[in-house]
């Protein structure tokens, strides 16, 4: 079981001081790290950390080196690059340090796990952003959502999430021209779509989805299932529900375990929203509750059961400020590709008691368990980014006591009306409008993700699609 990262505090026997050793994740102490390392025989430590991306940025070094106090570094532009590498213009509020100046890695020591798909011995551990003075850096996403965190803390609340993630297996594609397919399972044919939650489906895959429970086992990352979703070889992990922060990391670790799972099987994983045209896209769902901090309380119930006023509030916090952040959830062009009319995504603002067909559903439960299902997120976001965003939008819901619509239980998607941005600009502009985000999230953030964004939109025009040379080429 992973270690609790509130445990320092506690008076602990010595054979609980010395469980530490047994433990898969995390430690409390650089003294526990060293053992720990020694202990496993490490020889490299990967000291990395998220990106806007989502991306694990970071350096490698020797294990005694890491347990050496070596101060670690990075430059502050790596953070404001856009997906393809590139450096955007500077623009509204986006702007480079002068000096690109180094942002310092702080080691979150509850995160140490094994790396087990290295073949040299290897752990991980994923660090915070601090500048020279050691202040948090406000536009790294771990900062976000810890900022956003503290901000429930203020108020004596203490969110829970349990997120869903989709992705797709797909065959080898080093030529980006060529459409993707599904791989080749163990019967020898492709699997084709309409297999949701089929265990024959799953199958297919046995080898790889054995690697992907024992690399995650091995890093003290526990799922809570896994199906087959409805698209060809797409497949859909839940994690157990917890702490925001923890599940982010860990989300942020399944990503790249699940890649590498399927590299070791001579396939893709791909968390892109849209990675096959006809096909369903990748959502990544979050689950959200808020508990009292003293008592453990589901503050979405009240003492009779029903359903209380912060619930609400929550809600219409949701229905009125995801909209504007859903350039958090949906972040490259790719993305709103998914939330298009027909493809099964939701593309309102509607929210409903276990309605599948609504952006916010309610699923069915006892008080206690009184949720929020996010059904917005894609798979292609990064995890500390979403969850902040849509905790974010029901923090200020609560707050500012936001009446939502009406339930519905109707299928909201048929009429085709699409009710929220319809591109990466759309939601850039509806993003950098919200006077509550430069507050909720920082100034710094919000200047800074609109202008990567608005940069990886102008690298995409730059691009000319086969439906352009198809449709134009000799017709205009």
């Amino acid at each position: 079981m992973p270690v609790k990262r509130d445990l320092a505090h506690l008076k602990l026997s010595p054979e609980e001081t010395r469980a530490f050793l047994e433990s898969r994740r995390g430690v409390r102490s650089m003294e526990e790290a060293r053992e720990w390392l020694q202990l496993r025989g490490i020889d490299d430590l990967e000291c990395i950390t998220p990106d806007l991306a989502g991306v694990a940025r970071g350096k490698m070094m020797p294990a005694k080196k890491f347990t050496g106090n070596t101060s670690l570094a990075l430059p502050s532009a790596l953070f404001m690059h856009t997906i393809s590498g590139e450096y955007p213009e500077e623009s509204g509020d986006f702007r480079y340090s002068p000096n690109d100046g180094d942002l310092k890695l702080v080691p979150d020591l509850s995160t140490l796990s094994l790396v087990p798909w290295e073949n040299d011995p290897t752990a991980q551990v994923i660090c915070d952003l601090v500048d020279q003075s050691g202040a948090a850096v406000g536009y790294t996403p771990r900062n976000v959502l810890k900022r956003v965190l503290d901000l429930y803390e203020n108020r004596g609340w203490k969110p829970v999430v349990a997120p869903e993630i989709e992705f797709y297996l797909v065959s080898k594609n080093v030529d980006p021209d060529y459409p993707l397919v599904p791989p080749i399972g163990r019967s020898g044919r492709q699997i084709q779509s309409g297999q949701s939650y089929s265990i024959g489906g799953v199958n297919e895959f046995d080898e790889l989805i054995d690697d992907i429970y024992d690399f995650s086992d091995a890093q003290g990352l526990e799922i809570d299932t896994l199906i087959h979703e409805e698209g060809a070889a797409q497949l859909e992990i839940n994690l157990r529900h917890g702490n925001p922060l923890e599940l982010a990391d860990q989300v942020f670790m399944f990503k790249r375990t699940i890649r590498e799972a399927a590299l070791g099987q001579d396939i893709y994983a791909t968390f892109m929203a849209k990675p096959i045209q006809g096909q369903p896209g990748s959502a990544m769902h979050i689950h959200q509750s808020v508990v009292d901090a003293r008592t453990g309380r589901n503050v979405f119930s009240n003492e009779d059961g029903t359903a209380s006023e912060q619930f609400y509030h929550f809600l219409g916090g949701m229905q009125n400020y995801v909209p504007k952040a859903i350039l958090m959830m949906a972040p490259y062009v790719n993305s709103y590709r998914r939330l298009t009319y027909g493809m099964g995504a939701p593309t309102n603002t509607a929210w409903g008691f276990d309605n599948r067909t609504t952006a916010f559903r309610v699923p069915n439960s006892d008080p206690a368990g009184r949720r929020v299902e996010n059904r917005l997120p894609s798979s292609d976001a990064n995890p500390y980014l979403a969850i902040a965003a849509s905790l974010a939008a029901g923090y200020l819901g609560m707050v500012g006591h936001v009446a939502p619509d009406d339930p519905t239980d109707r299928t909201v998607n048929e009429d085709g009306e699409i009710e929220l941005p319809r591109g990466l600009l759309e939601a850039v502009a509806a993003f950098e409008a919200e006077e509550h985000f430069k507050e909720v999230f920082s100034r710094e953030f919000v200047g800074t993700y609109a202008g990567v964004k608005r940069g990886e939109h102008e690298t995409f025009m730059q691009v000319i699609s086969p439906w352009e040379r198809e449709f134009l080429l000799l017709q205009v």
